[in-house]
């Protein structure tokens, strides 16, 4: 095994090599220029530059894989996160709809006008003036940058007709508690539990006149004997016989409202009697003219005759 030095310039241009044996008994020596050994050097310097820079780049690239399946990774994760928040975005539009009905019955009961469904579905301003292209999602992925987009948009949405739903429950909450015997004083239930066999009309064909005439009330079938109950607190001022209606209950409710219950087959309360919503006045029966056992049931406001399925609050039926 032999050792190589590299000893000081002999002579101007030329490089003397010195090789000595391990155990000092040969020696050799080369004289090489100067330029040569220079040159040698160089490419040895070039090369291991150029592996260096090969090495380099590969280090780059194989920490851009791993970053880009890490990447992808979490892609997968937000786009199955999305997926959830959608769903419970769907879970809370039915349920603002279902407060949006009530808030509808509330505000009937409250005499105040009912929210325009344009603005419930839009809410309060209207959508957001973002765009899909200023989401920060986007420059990164537009797939995933879309989804999360269309989230959002839902959700203001619903945060902007929650806070109209609740402005206006609390409206008509509060009107209610300040006008609480105007409301037990309002027939908002439907006196018997039957089948609505005929609606509120101008004019409809009498099943026994056979001639169109208006029906000012509804028809309620059900059971002779079944209870009829007083649609709201009020006082009863007939109860007894009236013509065509039978054995009849009429109440005065207050505030205009009054409420007509015919064709009964026993009267349970007398004329002057205060009576509470829910209290069993008469039952069913088919006096009068009628065909068959059923209940008809009037409501007027100012001694007008209204509808009162517009009245009937739902899940009040007794």
């Amino acid at each position: 095994m032999r050792t190589l030095f590299q000893s000081w310039p002999m002579r101007p241009g030329k490089w003397t090599l010195v090789l000595v044996s391990e155990d000092g008994d040969d020696i050799a020596q080369r004289t090489v220029p100067a330029r040569t050994c220079r040159r040698a050097l160089g490419v040895v310097s070039f090369l291991l530059a150029g592996l260096l820079v090969v090495l380099g780049v590969l280090g780059f690239r194989g920490g851009e894989m791993v970053r880009s399946v890490q990447l992808e990774s979490k892609n997968e994760a937000l786009t199955a996160q999305l997926a959830v928040i959608q769903t419970k975005v769907t879970r809370l539009e039915v349920d603002l709809q279902f407060l949006a009905s009530r808030d509808a019955e509330l505000r009937v009961l409250a005499g105040l006008a009912e929210i325009d469904q344009e603005v419930l579905q839009g809410g309060v301003g209207g959508p957001s003036s973002s765009t899909l292209e200023q989401n920060p999602l986007y420059p990164l992925d537009q797939e995933v940058a879309e989804q999360a987009f269309a989230v959002t948009y839902d959700l203001n949405t619903l945060e902007r007709r929650s806070e109209l739903l609740r402005a206006n429950m609390l409206e008509a909450s509060d009107y209610l508690a300040a006008h609480r015997d105007l409301l037990e004083s309002t027939p908002s239930i439907l006196p018997t539990n039957g089948r609505l066999t005929s609606g509120f009309s101008n004019a409809r064909e009498h099943p026994i006149h056979n001639r169109d005439l208006p029906h000012e009330g509804v028809d309620l079938s059900a059971p002779r004997g079944s209870p009829i109950l007083a649609a709201a607190n009020g006082r009863v001022t007939v109860a007894g016989h009236m013509a065509g209606y039978g054995l009849t209950v009429h109440l005065d409710h207050g505030y205009g409202y009054s409420t007509l219950y015919g064709h009964a087959s026993q009267v349970l309360v007398n004329p002057g009697q205060s009576v509470k919503r829910g209290d069993v006045i008469a039952r069913v029966g088919s006096t009068g003219i009628a065909t068959s056992p059923h209940l008809h049931y009037e409501v007027r406001v100012e001694k007008r005759p209204v509808n009162p399925m517009n009245y009937v609050i739902s899940g009040a039926i007794p």
